[in-house]
């Protein structure tokens, strides 16, 4: 395998599909790039990442931690002796799987497990999603040997001498697509090849904002909707309230001929055929959507969520917009112009194609095999 020999790495962190996805593509870039690697994955019991990782192929192993709520209740009061037994946890884990090198991703997860490595002399790595640092990376990025971060300007969370921009790490298979993926991505979702197609993703728990502009769109009859095809993630969280909508949507008549055209569903299986399919596409702007959009090519409207650290994804955001690279609605403004705004953009070819040439100008599309080859450097 010539420089890349068999390693050993720990992957840590978790809580969001921001965070599984760039991670599982690091683990995917390191077995791609020596087969025989071994990686193990280590996450917060209960949260997605105990159920997606091991689906990609991977082992992982849960820690009781929890993050800190922003309210009085008895599980911040219980949360040192969970962080305790964690790190206790972590340490073992380290002694038994003896890895070269930790890589943290961010999410509460990767605290515990990263100041283990750190302290039993395990190199970390930390890979910074977003614009605006999260407060696990900024505690760790203290010791790490490299931060691997997407955006310029990161010097005011992290040591300068130490960062290295290589972009978010995407899942391999979210490529620009070919008439051939949106023909295969048509009959995946049942949709009509005549009809212009809109992708409304709110991520994996789901958006109430993108949700309640869909419901209002449809409550006022679709205006705009006429050709128009939506698929429509609403979030797991969500689903339950989507389904009695929908119904008492069909029962009333509401939608104006158009209920038939909207594709609902708590998760998108094949998430590069939904891009595919897609005209447009209506997305809140947490780092990995970014990067995954700029990487397919997709013209975005951008809602960013108000409930994030320090607005980072209005920071995310705009850096595209300010390239005519996807456009925007804020969050207060959503469900009033959210679809009127979309619906506009999708009869504006010319507007659609300047987007996704500005948006495909700024993916960075070998972000995990720089990420890969920042571990060897370090690990030497």
């Amino acid at each position: 395998m010539g420089k890349y020999r068999k390693i050993k790495a720990i992957i840590s962190g978790g809580g969001t599909g921001g965070h599984i996805f760039p991670a599982l593509s690091i683990a995917d870039k390191l077995k791609e790039l020596n087969p025989e690697t071994e990686i193990l994955f280590v996450g917060a019991e209960g949260r997605m990442e105990m159920d997606r990782v091991p689906a990609a192929g991977y082992e992982i192993i849960g820690l009781p931690v929890a993050g800190l709520q922003r309210k009085l209740t008895l599980s911040n009061l219980a949360l040192p002796f969970k962080v305790i037994r964690s790190v206790n946890m972590a340490k073992k884990v380290i002694r038994e799987f003896r890895p070269d090198i930790a890589i943290g991703v961010g999410g509460y997860a990767s605290a515990p497990l990263l100041w283990a490595a750190e302290r039993m002399g395990v190199p970390v790595l930390i890979q910074e999603q977003n614009g605006f640092a999260g407060l696990t990376n900024k505690i760790l990025g203290k010791k790490a040997k490299a931060i691997c971060v997407a955006y310029e300007g990161m010097e005011r969370f992290f040591p300068a001498d130490r960062i290295v921009l290589t972009g978010n790490p995407i899942r391999k298979e979210i490529v620009p697509a070919t008439a051939q993926m949106k023909e295969e991505a048509i009959r995946f979702y049942g949709l009509d090849p005549e009809k212009k197609h809109i992708f409304i993703v709110g991520g994996s728990l789901g958006s109430g904002t993108l949700n309640n502009a869909m419901k209002k769109w449809i409550t006022d009859g679709c205006p705009g909707g006429e050709g128009l095809e939506v698929i429509w993630q609403c979030g797991r969280y969500y689903k339950p309230g989507t389904d009695a909508f929908m119904k008492e949507a069909q029962e009333n008549g509401l939608g104006g001929g158009c209920l038939g055209y909207i594709h609902h569903s708590d998760f998108i299986k094949r998430m590069d055929l939904a891009y595919a399919a897609a005209d447009i596409v209506i997305s809140r702007s947490g780092a990995s959507s970014i990067s995954e959009l700029c990487a397919a090519h997709k013209a975005a409207i951008f809602v960013p969520s108000p409930n994030v650290t320090e607005d980072h994804q209005t920071h995310n955001a705009m850096a595209l917009v300010r390239k005519d690279a996807a456009m925007i609605v804020k969050d207060s403004e959503a469900v009033e112009k959210l679809m009127e705004t979309a619906c506009s953009l999708i009869e504006d070819p010319e507007k659609i194609a300047l987007i996704e040439r500005n948006a495909a100008a700024m993916a960075k599309t070998d972000a995990a095999q720089t990420i890969a080859d920042e571990v060897y450097k370090i690990i030497g």
